[in-house]
């Protein structure tokens, strides 16, 4: 009976990160969503202007509020600088934090019409889940050397307060300390990130599904996939993008150095490994040569028995009655 061989699903990359915007490290809502979108926006609060409109990579743009806000007169929510600007003065605090950013790769293998499917219905779940509002932009990959041509991505630039009809209100569970939550019934913080990795993967399943593709992604770290290898070489944006601009970057180099050192030295453990493996298996085969090395064989049994015997004999050479009932150990032995 033949037997049908099931076939290897190919893995698509996975990513997803998580990324926020706080006044103590400088960043700003308005100038992130103006670059993620490719518009220009002023920052009411600091006078700046924020002007990205020369992208030719953005794909699409939109922002998703709440479904229950699906027919609300919400004019101030679906503008972009009024948004934005409304997520700025809601923050008063020197180390506020005012938005939250999930960037997400989109699978090369789907279409564009499949990828915005799938990062707007992402991006609905988590504004439902979590009742903010959140920025989609979709970008292609960038046209210029070295780039990576499947690297179709998605923004998800969200509100880190409730969003509601009259304006933005509390902040979002996702945003509240450990104890907060716990006062309110609520898990630790952690499962909600760890929730979202594995929900990106989970609607990515599907859509590759639907599209009758193979590929599949998987959350996982490498270890709990079984894979005994190095992730891939990242270089952060601001190093990267100082490169892609013709300058050198110490950083950038120093990550590929750091990246380098960590495949060489699981190189030389795989390597070690592997002749400690072939040692032990040298040293198994070995054993039992050596025990039948010092295995006695049956002639040096019987000639030790002899010995011992012609010992005897000589002691009772004087009785030949005692040496005609001594016993014969080669007889003995043959039996």
């Amino acid at each position: 009976m033949s037997s049908c061989a099931v076939p290897e699903l190919r893995m698509a990359l996975y990513f997803l990160n998580l990324k926020t915007f706080g006044r103590s490290s400088g960043g700003s809502a308005v100038s992130a969503a103006a670059y993620r979108a490719g518009e220009r926006i002023r920052d009411e609060r600091t006078g700046r202007n924020y002007n990205h409109s020369a992208r030719h990579d953005i794909m699409h743009k939109e922002i998703l509020l709440p479904a229950q806000f699906a027919d609300a007169p919400m004019d101030w929510a679906r503008d972009r600088a009024s948004l934005w600007n409304s997520a700025e003065r809601a923050e008063s605090r020197k180390n506020a934090r005012v938005a939250r950013e999930f960037l997400v790769v989109l699978p090369v293998e789907l279409s564009p019409s499949q990828r915005l499917s799938l990062a707007r219905g992402f991006a609905q779940e988590l504004s439902d889940r979590y009742r903010f509002a959140v920025d989609l932009a979709i970008h292609a990959p960038r046209d210029f050397p070295g780039s990576d041509p499947r690297n179709f991505h998605a923004h998800l630039l969200a509100t880190t307060r409730e969003v509601g009809a009259e304006g933005l209100g509390a902040k979002t569970s996702l945003e509240l300390s450990d104890s907060k939550r716990e006062a309110l019934g609520l898990g630790p913080g952690i499962h909600e990130l760890l929730w979202v990795r594995e929900r990106w993967a989970s609607v990515t399943n599907a859509a590759l599904m639907d599209a009758n593709l193979e590929a599949r992604v998987d959350h996982r770290t490498l270890q709990a996939q079984g894979i005994d290898r190095e992730p891939y070489l990242h270089i952060p944006r601001i190093p990267y993008e100082l490169e892609r601009h013709g300058y050198r970057s110490f950083v950038a180099e120093r990550v590929r150095a750091d990246h380098q050192a960590r495949v060489q030295s699981r190189l030389e453990r795989a390597i070690a490994q592997e002749a400690a493996k072939a040692g032990t298996v040298g040293r198994a085969v070995a054993q039992p040569a050596k025990a039948v090395t010092n295995f006695q064989s049956l002639d040096e049994i019987r000639r030790e028995a002899r010995e011992a015997w012609l010992q005897i004999r000589q002691k009772t050479a004087g009785s030949s009655a005692a040496e005609d009932k001594a016993p014969n150990p080669d007889e003995d032995l043959a039996r």
